[in-house]
C-alpha cells in the first residue's frame, strides 16, 4: 500500500499500466473480456454523462442512515452525515444506468477523506490522494484497517463500468485537502477555521483522532498513522499549505474553503506530487477522465501543466483521449482564459483543460424554460449566449477542436439549493413536461449533456442549502424504477441523440419563428419558443420547444433552404407529449412577403424556406429533415 508517490508499489502500477492486457469481468453472471488499460472513446460527444454522489446513490445492504434515526429523517430531506452509499451499491445499478442510455458515469470524489470528520460524505475533504475512501467500501471497518479492500472495490467498479461499454470519470481536487490541521489561535491549538490574513498562522497537524498534535508534520515525534496528517508523504510540509485562514472577503485564489485547507499549487513540489499522484490514480483504477473541482482557483500555470500531464500520461498507456473538464464559474469572456490554449496568451504553449462545466448554459436554460430567479429570459438570450461564445473563443485552440462542442452541459448539480424539476404539491405533475422539454433542449444543444442522479426518478429537492438536492436515492419508495415516466422519456431522448449524428457533431443555428407567417425573429418574448437547428453535411435536425404553460404555438420556423425543397417533409423523431401534431411540408416564403430579423439585428426580406409547426404548451419537438 503506497505512502509516497515514489514507493515501489507506485512504480509497479505504472509499469502494469504500460503493458496491455485483458481482464475478465463478470456481468450479470456472464464473463466479459475487458482491455486494460481501457481505450478512450473516439469522440466524447458520442457519450452523455450520468453524475452521481456515491454516498447518496445506493447501498444494497442497508437503508439510508437518516431513515434509521429516532425520529427518522426521510431519504430526500437535508442530512449532513454519511447516508451509507457504497462502491458496490453503484456497481449493482450499472445495468440501470446503462439501460438509461448513459455512456459515462461521473463519480463524486472517491478518495480517502479525514476519518475523524463525520460530514464529508461529499468526498471533497481529501486526506489521502492515493487511496479510496474506506467508508464507501462494503465493509468500512475492515477497509479502514486494510485500505486495499476499498481500492479493490473501486477498481472492480470501474472494470464493470468498462465491461458494460461505459466510461468512468473521477472527480478530483487540486486546490485543497481536507481538515488536516487546526489553527493555533489564543489558547486553542485546534481551530478548524480562521479569519483570513496575509501571513501564515501557526498550525497543528491532526493525529488520527483529529487532535492538533504536530507542529511540523515532516518531523513527527513518532511514526505517523495513516489516518493522521495528509498523504502522500511528499505533501507533509508546512510550507506546502497556505495556512492563511479562510478566504471570506478576499479573492478566492488565496485561502481555505471553510475548514478545507488550501494547497500552495504554485509550489513545484506540490505540482510534481499531485501530478504523479493522479497519474497513479489513472494507472491503478483505469478511469477515463477527470472532472476538476474549483479549477479557476489553483495557479493557472499549474492547471495547464496538470491537464497536459494527464493527457500525455493517457496517451502513453493507450488512453488517447483522456478527458478533463473543470468547475469554472466565470462569465463567457473569462472562460476562454482557462480552456485550451489561447493563441494570444502566454501559457507556455501548453494546451490545458479540455472543457468546462457549462454554467452559462445552465443558468440561461433555467431562465428561458422556468423563467427562474425573478429574471426570466426570452429564447433570444440563449442565442445571444452562443453568439458571445463564438466571438470570444474564436482564437482558442483545444485538443478536440471547437471548445463549445465539448462543454459539459447540465440542468442540475450537487451544489444548487433546488433541482430543476419542481413538483407542485398542489398539482402533482403540473411541471413534468417542463423538465422533459428542458432535457430535450439540453440534448439538442452543442456539448456533452450531463444528467444529475435522480432526475430520471423525479427527485425534486428544494430548500435553503445544497443538502436539499443530495437525496439518498435508494431510500426512495420504488427505488430504481425503470418504469418511471422520466426514465422512459430520458431513455427515448438518449436513443434519438445516439441515432442522429447531427445532434452530436452538427453546426448550430438558432432559428427565427413566426406566428403570422410574415414576421420572423428569434423569440424575444417570455415565455417564448426555443428554435434551433443542428446541421451536419446534408442532415438538419430541428428542435422547437414551447416554454409557455398555457398557450399553443402554431406558426412557422425557418429551415435551411439549400437542404430542403418545397414540399419536403420533416420526420418527428421525438416529442415529450402524446399525440403530437406532425410538422407540415416545407414551403418557400417569397422575397418581399416576409421580414426576417437576423441574429445580428439586420432585417431582411426573404425569400426563405419555412416549416409549419404546432407545439402545445411545454411541448418540444425534435424533427429530422
Amino acid at each position: 500500500m503506497p505512502k509516497s508517490v515514489r514507493d515501489p508499489q507506485v512504480r509497479d502500477v505504472f509499469g502494469r499500466a504500460e503493458s496491455r492486457r485483458v481482464r475478465q469481468v463478470m456481468v450479470d453472471g456472464h464473463p466479459v473480456e475487458v482491455a486494460v488499460p481501457f481505450a478512450s472513446p473516439v469522440d466524447w460527444r458520442d457519450q452523455w454523462i450520468y453524475f452521481l454522489m456515491i454516498d447518496r446513490f445506493n447501498n444494497p445492504a442497508a437503508p439510508p442512515a437518516s431513515t434509521t434515526l429516532n425520529p427518522p429523517v426521510a431519504f430526500d430531506q437535508p442530512f449532513g452525515g454519511f447516508q451509507g452509499g457504497t462502491f458496490e451499491g453503484v456497481r449493482r445499478q450499472l445495468g440501470y444506468i446503462r439501460d438509461l442510455g448513459a455512456g459515462a458515469i461521473w463519480l463524486s470524489p472517491v478518495f480517502k477523506n479525514c476519518q475523524y470528520e463525520a460530514n464529508t460524505f461529499h468526498g471533497y475533504g481529501i486526506q489521502d490522494f492515493l487511496h479510496a475512501e474506506p467508508r464507501f467500501s462494503s465493509d468500512p471497518v475492515a477497509a479502514g484497517q486494510h485500505p486495499d479492500l476499498a481500492d479493490d472495490e473501486l477498481a472492480a467498479l470501474v472494470d464493470e463500468i468498462h465491461a458494460r461499454g461505459m466510461y468512468a470519470i473521477f472527480d478530483v481536487v487540486l486546490n485543497h485537502a481536507g481538515n488536516v490541521f487546526g489553527y493555533v489561535i489564543g489558547s486553542s491549538t485546534n481551530q478548524p477555521e480562521a479569519d483570513f490574513r496575509t501571513e501564515p498562522y501557526e498550525i497543528r497537524w491532526h493525529d488520527e483522532h483529529g487532535n492538533g498534535a504536530f507542529a511540523d508534520i515532516a518531523h513527527p515525534p513518532g511514526p505517523l498513522a495513516r489516518d493522521a496528517g495528509v498523504w502522500p508523504l511528499e505533501l507533509q510540509h508546512n510550507e506546502l499549505f497556505r495556512r492563511e485562514g479562510r478566504a471570506a472577503d478576499v479573492p478566492r485564489a488565496h485561502g481555505d474553503f471553510a475548514s478545507l485547507k488550501q494547497i500552495v499549487s504554485e509550489n513545484g513540489q506540490v505540482a510534481d506530487t499531485l501530478i504523479r499522484a493522479y497519474q497513479y490514480v489513472v494507472a491503478r483504477f483505469d478511469c477515463d477522465g477527470f472532472r476538476i473541482d474549483t479549477f479557476k482557483v489553483p495557479d493557472p500555470a499549474f492547471g495547464h501543466l496538470f491537464c497536459a500531464s494527464m493527457r500525455e500520461f493517457g496517451l502513453s498507456i493507450g488512453k488517447e483521449n483522456f478527458f478533463t473538464f473543470g468547475e469554472i464559474t466565470v462569465n463567457e469572456s473569462d472562460l476562454r482564459t482557462f480552456i485550451g490554449r489561447d493563441t494570444k496568451a502566454e501559457n507556455n504553449d501548453t494546451i490545458g483543460i479540455d472543457s468546462a462545466l457549462d454554467f452559462p448554459v445552465e443558468g440561461t436554460i433555467a431562465g428561458v424554460v422556468k423563467h427562474a430567479d425573478g429574471s426570466p429570459h426570452p429564447p433570444q438570450a440563449l442565442a445571444d449566449l452562443y453568439e458571445v461564445r463564438k466571438r470570444v473563443e474564436r482564437e482558442v485552440v483545444t485538443t478536440h477542436g471547437e471548445a463549445s462542442g465539448f462543454f459539459v452541459t447540465f440542468l442540475d448539480n450537487h451544489d444548487r439549493h433546488q433541482r430543476f424539476y419542481f413538483d407542485d404539491p398542489a398539482n402533482h405533475g403540473r411541471f413534468d413536461d417542463q423538465l422533459t422539454l428542458a432535457l430535450a433542449t439540453l440534448f439538442g444543444l452543442q456539448g456533452i449533456p450531463c444528467v444529475y442522479y435522480g432526475t430520471e426518478q423525479g427527485l425534486h429537492g428544494i430548500g435553503g442549502s445544497d443538502a436539499s438536492v443530495r437525496e439518498a436515492l435508494w431510500g426512495r419508495p420504488g427505488g430504481f424504477d425503470k418504469n418511471h415516466a422520466f426514465y422512459h422519456m430520458l431513455r427515448a431522448l438518449a436513443g434519438v441523440r445516439a441515432t442522429q449524428p447531427a445532434m452530436r457533431y452538427g453546426r448550430q443555428y438558432f432559428r427565427q419563428i413566426s406566428g403570422n407567417g410574415r414576421e420572423f425573429a428569434i423569440s424575444t418574448f417570455t415565455p417564448g419558443v426555443i428554435a434551433f437547428s443542428r446541421i451536419l453535411n446534408a442532415q438538419e435536425v430541428l428542435v422547437v420547444a414551447n416554454t409557455a404553460i398555457d398557450a399553443t404555438f402554431a406558426g412557422a420556423v425557418i429551415v435551411d433552404a439549400a437542404l430542403h425543397a418545397d414540399g419536403d417533409a420533416f420526420t418527428l423523431a421525438f416529442s415529450n407529449q402524446a399525440n403530437p401534431t406532425p410538422p407540415g411540408a416545407a414551403r418557400t416564403a417569397a422575397g418581399g412577403s416576409v421580414t426576417i430579423r437576423e441574429i445580428s439585428g439586420v432585417t431582411t426580406a426573404g425569400p426563405a424556406r419555412v416549416l409549419p409547426v404546432t407545439v402545445r404548451p411545454l411541448e418540444v419537438h425534435i424533427m429530422r429533415g
